[in-house]
């Protein structure tokens, strides 16, 4: 304990008086007088009463922080966050817990993340449903991972230049991406746009007749590129590894690295790591997660346009989060897990926008055009 009181002369001739003959301490900002010059009738030892100037006058009681601070212990365990990051976080346990996992993140990776796609982690002892908090069970935290504005990758002119290279490359590349992605986020593609088209084409024909003639409907699958629409509804059982073979043939020429990228996707995208679906399913979400990756093929063709449509509309209902794991943090192998989980999110996440990266600077040299697609709804800042 830090000694309170210094250490003062005191006079061989008796103690001071109560008062002393100048003027009384002027009030501080508050009104009240400060205890400056202010002195006890005994002399000063060890047990006198000290000044309440340096004193806390308020403290606050935060539910659930024996929870808290049992995960920052236990990610000081795993590596994550040191005596400076609790400086830096004020003694914050809910800011060092997301701080440190953000660290390890690394500073690059959070950069390249952060230029590409808005992405929010959180650790509570709360899951918010339909507009609503709903307690864990006892002893449990949540960390999840929310995307607010999604990622742009425009791949028509990369697909082209694959399909140059040989027929059904470009279209291989795009399947296996697509597949890949599916497992682990939801991304918005063509898929997406073809089923926006079919609601709006219900609609219309559900209206008045009078009123069908306003429908504008955005015709989808003339908007994609011929190697792909060839490739919507396949009959042979064998395409799948006739893709492979397609990919393997060629993952060491003109493009490799964008293949060496495709393969670590798909390596991250078949880990097997539980998260806590039940407890999603169980939520009353209105919509799933939101899009982390808006997949064009030209600049403002039928997909960008369908896209801005919906999200007009994405933010008004409760989306799932894109990561969510329940956890003990008592438990040292639950905590490892719920960190493997963000960890291989982020992980591919990191490739993913490295490849993204990677077709927009070969567009930029080669296709002559910009990637830049203005202020689309959802785009990240």
């Amino acid at each position: 304990m830090q000694t309170i009181l210094r250490s003062r002369t005191c006079r061989r001739r008796g103690n001071p008086p109560v008062c002393g003959a100048g003027q009384p301490s002027a009030p501080d900002a508050a009104g009240t007088t400060s205890t400056i010059g202010v002195a006890t009738l005994a002399p000063a030892f060890g047990q006198a009463l000290p000044s309440l100037t340096d004193v806390r006058t308020e403290y606050s009681h935060e539910v659930n922080a024996e929870l808290l601070y049992e995960l920052c212990a236990a990610l000081v365990r795993e590596g994550l966050g040191t005596a400076e990051t609790w400086k830096k976080c004020g003694g914050n346990t809910l800011a060092f817990a997301q701080h440190a996992m953000m660290g390890g993140i690394g500073a690059e990776r959070g950069d390249l993340i952060q230029r590409n796609v808005e992405y929010h982690l959180e650790v509570s002892d709360q899951l918010v449903r339909a507009g609503s908090d709903a307690v864990l069970e006892s002893g449990q935290l949540v960390v999840t991972v929310e995307c607010g504005g999604s990622g742009y990758l425009k791949i028509g002119s990369a697909i082209d230049a694959l399909e140059a290279e040989a027929e059904g490359l470009g279209a291989a590349f795009y399947w296996a991406l697509t597949f890949a992605l599916y497992r682990v986020m939801r991304i918005y593609n063509h898929d997406d746009a073809l089923m926006y088209e079919e609601r709006m084409r219900d609609y219309a024909a559900e209206d008045d007749e009078e009123n069908r003639g306003q429908y504008e409907f955005p015709e989808v699958e003339k908007a994609l590129p011929e190697c792909i629409q060839k490739t919507l509804k396949r009959e042979c059982p064998d395409w799948r590894r006739r893709d492979r073979d397609l990919l393997r043939r060629f993952r060491n020429g003109k493009f490799s690295s964008w293949f060496e990228r495709l393969r670590r996707l798909q390596r991250f995208s078949r880990l097997p790591l539980k998260q806590s679906r039940d407890y999603i399913e169980a939520g009353y979400y209105d919509e799933p997660p939101l899009p982390a990756l808006l997949v064009t093929f030209k600049e403002n063709d039928a997909i960008t346009a369908c896209f801005d449509e919906e999200g007009q509309y994405m933010m008004e209902g409760t989306a799932e989060p894109a990561v969510c794991v329940v956890f003990s943090p008592r438990k040292p192998d639950e905590v490892r897990h719920a960190l493997r989980v963000v960890e291989r999110f982020i992980a591919l996440n990191c490739e993913l926008f490295q490849l993204v990266e990677a077709i927009q600077e070969w567009e930029k040299c080669h296709a002559g055009a910009s990637v830049d697609r203005g202020e689309p709804s959802l785009r990240a800042a």
